[in-house]
């Protein structure tokens, strides 16, 4: 079974990181302030990759925006991607910049 867990230092910076067989195989680097999380960055280790585990990944930080009122930044290529083919989906966390309004 897969799980996505967070972990934060004292500033709200750190990642989700998805455990996949036992194993850590991806991570999201995020952060957190004023009522915004931050996605920089993510990762699937490349012997996981094909395996939809990205998009594990981005349902548990997605589900984590919502369980905090948070709206999500997607500075990260992957995460920004989804939410533009996805936008009825992630409408509802979804923080878009002026040139994307």
């Amino acid at each position: 079974m897969d799980e996505v867990v967070i972990r934060l230092n004292a500033k709200n910076h750190g990642a989700f990181y998805l455990m996949h067989e036992g194993e850590q195989s991806g991570e999201m680097i995020i952060s957190i302030a004023d009522n915004v999380l931050t996605v920089y960055h993510t990762e699937i280790d490349p012997k996981f990759e094909g395996k939809g585990l990205a998009r594990i990944l981005l349902n548990g930080m997605v589900a984590y925006a919502r369980e905090h009122q948070l709206k999500v930044k997607p500075l990260c290529a992957y995460v920004h991607a989804q939410f533009k083919r996805h936008p009825e989906e992630f409408a509802d966390v979804w923080l878009k910049q002026e040139a994307e309004q």
